[in-house]
């Protein structure tokens, strides 16, 4: 009399491989949710950095000569409204000024996402 032997896996390999499966599948899932909130955060500030140079395109297409101080508003970009924030300073050259723009989180303003400066020149008219 022949004796087969059957062949497979046990059922302590089976719990272990589905254990090795579980883990894995929580850490691919961690990740690609972090994932996708890197890449909103991304698009946030992205979409911050076009509205602030908006901001200073639209100053120095209209030779725009702000007075010293600071101005808020808000723009709209991408279906968001952020909060900006412009400080506009005074330089040693009186024909110059320095202005920073301060752009927010849409959904926290007191969050700034993007900051650029740039000069502002006054031109003879």
């Amino acid at each position: 009399m022949t004796h087969i032997r059957q062949q497979g896996f046990t059922l302590l390999e089976v719990l272990v491989a589905l254990a090795i499966l579980a883990i894995t599948m929580a850490a691919v899932s961690r990740t690609s949710s972090s994932s996708i909130h890197h890449a909103e955060a991304l698009r946030t500030r992205i979409t911050a950095d076009w509205v602030a140079q908006n901001r200073l395109a639209l100053h120095q297409a209209r030779g725009d000569w702000l007075p010293t101080g600071i101005q808020n508003g808000e723009e709209e970009q991408a279906g968001q409204t952020f909060p900006w924030r412009e400080e506009i300073i005074a330089t040693p050259n009186p024909s110059m000024r320095r202005i920073v723009i301060q752009v927010s989180d849409p959904s926290d303003a007191n969050h700034t996402v993007r900051e650029a400066s740039a000069y502002l020149v006054q031109f003879p008219r």
